[in-house]
């Protein structure tokens, strides 16, 4: 008996909550000829763009079927679930109707694989199309290139959708073999790179040639599950960092592995590592943001992210030397080392010192963390002198108010 496409959307935007690789950054498509949406407008989601725009999206599956037995997957196809696909005008229809209701200001749209690469990605693309010609549907669009797409498919799917991404999943061919011998990095990899260099090549024709189409303006993405494989932090954010250099991606995303069978081949852990996952994101943000370099963070002494405290924090910990920092005088880049001072904050405290010293009801103002910077910065009207003699000892004070600061919430 055929699945009505409620019971349908429920059990294929569950199987697609495991991709988290859905922000809707990057991309500025705007209304026109009094089309539907635009990849610009404030929504009622979750998602949020570079500039902090919330953006709403639709996030499903196209089908949960898949070929591939990846241990990892909750989609793997000796995986006793459920299963249903969507047809594309099913998808098409969905994505207006919510938009309509004000649902929504975009779709995010994977899917398990039915035949091959090829196949699958078409009817991803037909559904993009479809939205964006007959509908004129100038809404965020997201999808997902499976590895081993042709050239043609992965261009056509770069016309229609705003940012495209390629899993690449495990951090490390030799885990990925153990776990998912059906596929090897080359087939993320190859794809990663003919999109690099398209988007490239676009950006440069339109800033010769204004009516040249645009390509994947929102760039590309990849996501690496963490926990189902040994690696290390250390090895995870070495694997980041090369993404960015050489892939020019916009993002690489985390995702803590959520166990979805008994398979010996994977750690038998009880729930996601919630903690772990947001600390990569937090040493992710010191990389691109803050001038960090990945072996401040983590290193062959320090291979895994303190989960106790944030990583700046902790950077701050193994090296007090460097502290205290002088507000008044410190260029931007060493400020942006103090725990508890972000990019704003350490612009507003260069800003302020053109008209007088920065005292530190300023930088309390400013919206520093002083439960945290106060320890670390050098500034007239400190309320008491910090020590920076002991590193468990400002360990134990911070991690201390902080939970008191959580059972005070409640």
């Amino acid at each position: 008996m055929s699945l009505k496409v409620e019971d349908k959307l429920s059990i294929l935007a569950d199987a697609a909550k495991y991709d988290v690789s859905c922000a809707s950054s990057g991309s500025n498509r705007k209304n026109k000829n009094k089309g539907l949406g635009n990849s610009s407008g404030m929504g009622i989601c979750h998602s949020y763009s570079e500039d902090g725009r919330c953006i709403s999206l639709l996030k499903i599956l196209l089908t949960n079927f898949c070929i591939y037995d990846c241990a990892y997957c909750v989609s793997r196809k000796s995986n006793d679930v459920k299963r249903t696909a969507f047809t594309v005008n099913e998808v098409v229809d969905l994505t207006i109707n919510f938009y309509r209701r004000n649902y929504i200001e975009g779709l995010f749209l994977s899917s398990g694989i039915f035949k091959n690469a090829d196949y699958t990605n078409e009817r991803l693309i037909r559904i993009a199309k479809k939205l964006r010609t007959e509908h004129n549907f100038n809404g965020y669009i997201h999808l997902k290139i499976i590895p081993g797409a042709c050239e043609d498919t992965m261009y056509e799917a770069g016309l229609y959708a705003d940012r495209l991404s390629v899993n690449l999943e495990i951090p490390t061919e030799e885990s990925l073999k153990h776990i998912a011998p059906e596929k090897n990095h080359d087939s993320v990899y190859t794809p990663m790179n003919w999109l690099k260099e398209q988007i490239q090549e676009n950006r440069e024709d339109r800033e010769k040639f204004r009516k040249t189409p645009r390509f994947a303006p929102g760039g590309q993405s990849t996501q690496v599950i963490v926990g189902a494989s040994p690696e290390a932090d250390y090895n995870i954010l070495q694997l980041a960092s090369d993404l960015y250099s050489n892939q020019s991606l916009k993002r690489v995303y985390y995702s803590g592995y959520i166990p979805i069978s008994d398979d010996s081949r994977l750690p038998a852990v009880k729930s996601a590592p919630l903690i772990r996952e947001n600390r990569l994101y937090q040493a992710d943000w010191l990389y691109r943001f803050y001038g960090f370099q990945i072996d401040e963070i983590v290193n062959d002494k320090h291979p895994n992210l303190d989960l106790q405290v944030d990583p700046k924090l902790a950077y701050a910990l193994r090296n007090l030397d460097e502290f205290p920092i002088d507000i008044n005088t410190a260029d931007y880049e060493r400020i942006l080392r103090i725990p508890g001072v972000g990019v704003k904050t350490a612009l507003m405290i260069i800003k302020s010192r053109k008209y007088g010293v920065v005292r530190y009801e300023h930088i309390r103002k400013m919206g520093a963390a002083m439960n945290r910077a106060k320890y670390f910065i050098s500034v007239p009207g400190t309320p008491l002198p910090q020590r920076l003699d002991n590193q468990d000892r400002i360990r134990h004070e911070i991690v201390y108010r902080d939970k008191k600061a959580q059972l005070n919430l409640f």
